[in-house]
């Protein structure tokens, strides 16, 4: 074989490895918007042109997990010592809604302080690559992963943990994570029982798989809410977006509306209200 032969062949194999290597991340431009997508099999941020979020006015039965979390974000837009938050608790109770609502209302008061970046629960093993980019920039950056739990052996947890507890170089300060789950300590109740039962020794085991909640300086618990509770909801989505109803109509109806769901909730106010309005040709944007 010829050294032009030779050469040619080690070209084909450099260009063919240089095509299986991994996407170099992309660098961050956070001036793009005030919210992105995490994509991490291109490392890449997706700016995201219009956040489907409702105003943080008329979130109502959540009251006090609303000032809560609205306060802890208004401390960290304005660089002060602020928890990473979990939300936890009934579906469809506005937690996510919430996480979302309180980015709005703060940078419209700060002028786009605070960056919004969504990450999928299966991408939580990318979050220190993420994090690394994110340090090399001084905005503010909230990382919301909705509907976090974990299942049988899924191990992602750990890689969570770490991040949360911030590792051997530590959280960067310009970063928080908010998280929502349908599960105190993200893990199924009988999860929690099969370890008790089994493991050798119950009490390490089951520390290790709940231990992980724990990191978030902050819980907040959502709870199903009472008729009357569900009623002022559609109240105030009403007189928000200004829907030409009369208050014994949509009563009657709104009650009528949870029997056919069979629960209360927040997400069943709202479905209610797209179908009021739908009818009466309100738009809601």
């Amino acid at each position: 074989m010829t050294n032009e032969e030779i050469l040619a062949q080690l070209t084909r194999i450099a260009d063919s490895l240089e095509r299986l290597a991994p996407a170099a991340p992309q660098p961050v431009n956070l001036e793009e918007g005030e919210a992105f997508v995490w994509e991490a099999e291109s490392n890449h941020l997706r700016p995201v042109p219009k956040v489907n979020y409702v105003d943080l006015s008329i979130l109502h039965g959540i009251d006090r997990m609303r000032d809560i979390l609205y306060e802890n974000t208004r401390r960290f837009a304005n660089g002060l010592p602020a928890n990473n938050a979990l939300l936890w608790g009934a579906r469809g109770m506005g937690k996510s809604s919430l996480v979302k609502a309180c980015h709005a209302a703060i940078n419209r008061e700060s002028g786009n302080r605070l960056v919004l970046i969504e990450i999928n629960r299966e991408d939580i093993p990318s979050l220190p690559q993420l994090l690394q980019q994110l340090q090399k920039t001084d905005r503010r950056c909230i990382i919301f992963c909705d509907d976090l739990s974990f299942d049988g052996d899924d191990t992602t947890y750990k890689s969570l943990k770490t991040v949360l507890d911030g590792g051997l170089e530590g959280r960067p300060d310009n970063v928080l994570i908010y998280a929502t789950s349908n599960r105190r300590h993200m893990m199924r109740r009988d999860m929690i029982e099969n370890e008790r039962a089994t493991a050798i020794i119950p009490s390490e085991a089951i520390e290790e798989k709940v231990s992980l909640s724990d990191r978030f300086g902050l819980w907040l618990g959502f709870h199903s809410c009472s008729q009357d509770e569900y009623l002022e909801m559609i109240r105030r989505y009403i007189a928000h977006y200004k829907i030409p109803i009369s208050e014994e109509a949509f009563k009657a109806e709104a009650i009528e509306w949870t029997r056919t769901r069979g629960s209360r909730s927040g997400r069943v106010a709202w479905q209610y209200i797209q179908d009021v309005a739908g009818r009466t040709g309100t738009v809601i944007a």
